[in-house]
């Protein structure tokens, strides 16, 4: 990953380093899923054109349910890329597991080796998936399924917000997996309040437990945004990525959970201060190094239906 964040410099070198090291690879790609909502070929064929075009260095893996890879493999055959399974040439692909994981996990384990055993030049491209989303709400039950997991595959277990998620960030540290938040959706009442938000980026940090998020995220800073792209569309008040991973970042280097708040329901860009240095906020800083630790080993990334969004915000923030 080192490698891809030095290669990334190579472009936009007008762009501070803080904001490179903090967007590398930040967004996943789920373009099948509400309120975009995308056939597949549609959702593929953006991705084929974001794997290839300028803020590439951005973008993170598809996310396709389990129940819909035969319709990906068909929809993608003529679009990986076939460069060889060495460095970057080929598609990541994160699962979403539905109610029957061990069959879930079969039809992974084929879809992974009908790629891995294409003759060279790899025929009709290459793709793998190495991450496995998954619900849980018990401790109990992170126990059972990590148990069906192979260790080929890194798990994200969804876990719910509601009440203390401290029991359940322990079962997913001690299980040596990962987290998953859920930020918002496509009603008010989906997102999060900034407390039971910043409460599971704390644990998250207090237990060494990396995670992602996903949706309510298409834009850089908290504000009040539509809920799907109809004209006459609900509004609610949003999450910021960059108060999400910034908020991440801080946690992971002590910031009190009250301060973590103010964080994620920071809405002036003018209080985020890039520089070469790192990044400071209301009189916090944090540094390369941090930020590096925090994107590498802590706050992966986020999923959203929309690439384009995230990516034109920022410039018209002036940040790409």
């Amino acid at each position: 990953m080192l490698a891809g964040i030095a290669e990334a410099f190579q472009t936009g070198l007008t762009m501070q380093l803080p904001l490179k090291y903090l967007l590398h690879r930040l967004i996943d790609y789920a373009g099948l899923f509400p309120p975009a909502g995308l056939e597949m070929a549609a959702a593929v064929n953006n991705y084929a054109a974001y794997y290839g075009g300028e803020h590439a260095w951005m973008l993170g893996r598809f996310i396709v349910p389990v129940s819909r890879l035969a319709e990906f493999r068909q929809a993608a055959v003529d679009l990986l890329p076939d460069g060889g399974w060495e460095g970057d040439e080929y598609w990541r692909l994160s699962a979403l597991a539905g109610t029957d994981l061990a069959a879930d996990l079969e039809s992974i384990a084929a879809f992974n080796q009908h790629y891995a055993s294409l003759p060279y030049p790899y025929a009709g491209g290459l793709a793998k998936i190495d991450t496995l989303e998954i619900k849980a709400e018990q401790p109990a039950e992170i126990k059972r399924l990590m148990k069906l997991i192979p260790a080929q595959l890194t798990p994200y277990f969804e876990i719910p917000l509601t009440g203390n998620p401290a029991e359940l960030i322990r079962a997913i540290a001690d299980a040596g997996a990962r987290a998953k938040v859920r930020t918002g959706g496509v009603t008010a009442a989906a997102f999060p309040s900034a407390h039971d938000l910043a409460r599971f980026i704390a644990a998250c940090a207090s237990e060494d437990v990396p995670f992602k998020a996903t949706a309510g995220l298409h834009h850089p800073l908290r504000s009040v945004q539509r809920l799907n792209y109809e004209p006459a569309s609900a509004t609610a008040l949003m999450f910021g990525f960059l108060n999400l991973f910034l908020a991440a970042g801080f946690a992971q280097f002590g910031l009190e959970p009250e301060l973590l708040v103010e964080v994620l329901e920071e809405r002036a860009p003018e209080a985020f201060v890039f520089d070469g240095g790192g990044v400071r906020w209301r009189g916090h800083d944090l540094v390369l190094a941090h930020l590096r630790n925090t994107r590498t080993l802590f706050a992966l990334s986020f999923g959203s239906c929309s690439f384009t969004e995230p990516v034109e915000d920022l410039q018209k923030l002036g940040l790409l």
